[in-house]
């Protein structure tokens, strides 16, 4: 090589490591790498998905799902050694949160997201952050035995929605779900597969859905668990409302973070296992949920991995 050769070749030497020095990373970085250069985690959270994420009237981000990854942000800066992190909080709507990740829009997402076999072509996921699937809201002054059939149910050999006595308290009565929900298409095909004289009808929001059970056109609001809740919690007439502890469908929800990345994953999978094993974890869950009953501790038990 001539010597000028060699005075390019080592300029260039000089001037990666340069880049290096002032925190840029490569752009296929791992992202506790890119996080380690820039000192800054970019967080991604829906702005109108109550109770998980939401924008306050200040504009900052708040909800369960925005308090554990601040609990993850934590982590990382501890784990890093960092003096400082920047978390960036990203608000996205519907139809950017299919690829904030996949982008490298926002290093995690934290909303309540399912965990289902076709996301995970394209995304990771944490541990469950929520034992969701669809669950049901009635009166409190709806039949009691309409209320036994739906939260105890029958034997698993003889399906609730089959049978006498079963079958004749659910018969001609009017259900509801939100458009376009998983919820909405389960009931259908509930009522469809086993030939039930009832009425589904759909409603655009929860709000509007504990309003016909309040005023009884609706029997039965049926809805991803967590939002009942809330939707009830926030009802002025929560004291006339009854959540039912079963749940007729299992959808654990998770955050959502980007495939193959398994040292980040593991960094979110340990902060959300040291918060569900903390003595204020209940505190946490109480306040944007009520207070936890002894199915969803042990579910928070179990998802909690050990060191």
């Amino acid at each position: 090589m001539s010597i000028k050769g060699r005075w390019i070749a080592t300029g260039t030497v000089i001037a990666i490591a340069a880049l290096s020095s002032i925190g840029l990373a490569p752009a296929d970085a791992q992202t506790l790498d890119r996080v380690r250069a820039s000192s800054s985690l970019k967080l991604g959270y829906e702005p109108d998905a109550r109770p998980f994420s939401f924008k306050t009237d200040s504009g900052a981000p708040d909800g369960y799902a925005v308090a554990l990854c601040n609990k993850v942000a934590d982590n990382v800066k501890a784990e890093l050694n960092l003096s400082r992190l920047n978390v960036e909080w990203v608000s996205l709507s519907a139809d950017a949160r299919e690829t904030a990740v996949a982008d490298g829009v926002v290093d995690l997402v934290c909303g309540a997201e399912p965990v289902t076999l076709s996301r995970r072509q394209k995304v990771s996921f944490s541990i469950p952050i929520f034992p969701s699937g669809t669950g049901a809201v009635v009166s409190a002054s709806a039949p009691l035995a309409l209320r036994e059939v739906l939260e105890y149910g029958e034997p698993t050999n003889r399906p609730v929605w089959r049978g006498s006595p079963a079958r004749t308290i659910l018969e001609h009565k009017t259900f509801s779900s939100v458009t376009g929900t998983t919820s909405e298409r389960w009931l259908s095909d509930r009522i469809k597969t086993f030939q039930l004289a009832a009425t589904a009808a759909s409603v655009d929001n929860f709000q509007q859905g504990i309003e016909r059970v309040l005023d009884r056109r609706s029997a039965v609001l049926f809805g991803d668990m967590p939002l009942l809740m809330d939707a009830a919690a926030r009802s002025d007439n929560s004291g006339d409302l009854v959540i039912l502890k079963r749940h007729f469908t299992y959808e654990p929800l998770g955050l959502e973070l980007a495939r193959t990345d398994e040292d980040f994953r593991l960094t979110v999978d340990r902060a959300l296992s040291q918060a569900y094993a903390a003595k204020d974890f209940r505190t946490l869950f109480t306040t944007w949920f009520g207070p936890p009953d002894e199915s969803t501790v042990n579910f928070f038990q179990q998802t909690a991995l050990p060191e």
